[in-house]
């Protein structure tokens, strides 16, 4: 079921209205069958799936859950008749217990993924190398896989840690791991954080009501006025590289990053507003990061729950686990005390980038994408001494304009990069951006060629006018939530702006032949 259809707002609408007539304790209840019937629409198989996940997952957080409780107790019990090495020995072999336990979940259900969602590329590979023509399994990638089992991964390591209790009710959990706003794409919650609010009372409160039905508006109107009419304009320029060179390649990037941020930002919008009008808090998935300054900014600005998954689950572990600690004495007893502190920090930033690009697709140009990332991040931290003279010596680097122009190449210097999720394949990229220096057919902007790839200049127009839109919304955020001041206006100038903000969705949205109006990009991930 797609959020951009009429079935799921009938379907939304239903569940609202039954969320604040049932009773309070069975609220969290109602949101288990309405989010199983939500994933139903995406089949059994995936049904399956999913139900395996949220059922290994709450297993192996209870054994962990039952034996570190066990250690407390006997510990509690008998830790007067242990000497220090025993106590340290015990802790040890219990710690090893839990420690498989997570290591056996974890190998299941990313094992589940890599087979899914990797099979076919690990075989391509081995045909390309070894000259072979083996089959390919072509697996239908169940919905939102990669977004609940990492999600699901992250409780079952926090577990482990200690960070809190394990969930002793199934069902709960199977709320968690499925609540149906999150799971086209993200954002990848906690559990402390999101159990906050999934699973108390909640009166109906029609300020959450009010200000959810906002954001689920302004995500509507960034995906089916911006995105879902722009996705032409990128499929024809991109369905045509030995034809669509030069200039085309920059309309290209310039329209692809609009799509994809009105796509998914918009998707986003919907899932928050959705889980606010529940009384439910989901955490924020982008902070403008158009307004980034450099690249390490906008990776903390754009898909901020992956990056901090990323971060807090395999770039932390990792750089002080036993063996990069011994490549850290190796690097600094051999290559110098200056360049040994950056190898176990930089390695380990290679393989975050190599495991994010992996995460996003099998296939190469995600790989590229990834490690083309962490090139830039690197070589920004190198240069890091660079700038802080600069910006020391020249006072223009400090003013508003200097920052204008850092945003405008942090767009573009990103754009770029992405242009590898459009053409699928390395060297068609690398290929194209090239002609951006070498065919000078810049004229092409000007002469209607652009009107030719399924828009025509109402179409662009009406983009135009929706992209300032956004943007003065971003701009207005400065001084604080744009719904906050809304909520604040009068009610019958809010009734009417509401009222003409949905009839320009109902006119101007993309709807029809050409269009895809149910299909969120990061579906796909």
């Amino acid at each position: 079921m797609s959020f951009v259809s009429f079935g799921f707002i009938a379907f939304l609408a239903a569940l609202i209205v039954l969320y604040y007539i049932v009773p309070k304790r069975v609220q969290w209840m109602l949101l288990l069958a309405g989010s199983v019937f939500f994933y139903a629409f995406a089949g059994w198989k995936a049904m399956i799936f999913i139900a395996v996940t949220a059922l290994s997952t709450w297993l192996a957080g209870l054994l962990i859950g039952r034996r570190a409780a066990a250690r407390d107790a006997y510990l509690k019990e008998h830790g007067g008749e242990l000497d220090r090495d025993a106590k340290k020995a015990y802790k040890a072999r219990v710690k090893k217990q839990t420690y498989l336990i997570m290591a056996l979940c974890l190998a299941l259900n990313l094992g589940i993924l890599a087979v899914i969602k990797y099979t076919d590329f690990g075989i391509s590979i081995l045909n390309g190398i070894f000259r072979l023509n083996l089959g390919y399994f072509r697996f239908a990638l169940p919905m939102g896989i990669s977004f609940y089992i990492f999600q699901s991964m992250g409780y079952i390591i926090d577990v482990y840690r200690g960070k809190y209790a394990p969930e002793k009710n199934p069902a709960r959990f199977a709320l968690f791991v499925s609540f149906f706003p999150q799971l086209l794409q993200g954002p990848i919650s906690r559990f402390d954080e999101l159990g906050k609010t999934l699973y108390g009372p909640h009166a109906f409160d029609w300020n959450n009501i009010s200000k959810g039905a906002w954001r689920v508006l302004w995500g509507y109107f960034k995906k089916v006025i911006v995105a879902d009419r722009l996705i032409t304009v990128v499929t024809g320029l991109a369905g045509g590289p030995e034809k669509y060179k030069g200039v085309y390649v920059v309309a290209l990037v310039f329209f692809y990053a609009i799509e994809l941020y009105a796509d998914f930002t918009g998707g986003i919008d919907i899932t928050i507003g959705v889980a606010q009008m529940l009384g439910i808090e989901v955490a924020e998935n982008f902070d403008r990061p158009f307004f980034s300054l450099n690249i390490t900014e906008y990776w903390r600005r754009w898909h901020i729950t992956m990056g901090t998954w990323f971060r807090d689950y395999i770039f932390y572990p990792l750089s002080v686990s036993p063996r990069m600690l011994k490549i850290s004495k190796w690097s600094r007893d051999k290559l110098g005390q200056a360049i040994g502190k950056r190898v176990p920090v930089y390695l380990s930033t290679i393989i975050v980038w190599f495991v994010t690009g992996l995460w996003h697709g099998a296939a190469w140009n995600f790989i590229v994408w990834g490690l083309l990332n962490c090139l830039v991040i690197i070589v920004s931290q190198e240069l890091a001494p660079l700038y802080q003279r600069f910006h020391k010596r020249f006072k223009f680097s400090n003013t508003k304009g200097y920052n204008v122009f850092q945003m405008f190449r942090t767009f573009w210097l990103m754009g770029f990069i992405r242009v590898l999720d459009v053409y699928r394949d390395v060297p068609v990229t690398f290929r194209q951006v090239g002609t951006v220096f070498t065919h000078w057919n810049w004229g092409r902007l000007f002469d209607g060629s652009l009107l030719k790839l399924g828009l025509g200049w109402q179409d662009f127009v009406v983009v135009l006018l929706a992209c300032g839109v956004m943007l003065a919304v971003s701009i207005m955020q400065n001084k604080g939530q744009v719904r906050d001041r809304l909520i604040r206006r009068p009610a019958a100038i809010r009734a009417a702006l509401f009222v003409l903000i949905v009839l320009l969705i109902m006119v101007f949205g993309a709807y029809g032949i050409g269009y895809d109006a149910g299909q969120f990009i990061y579906v796909q991930f």
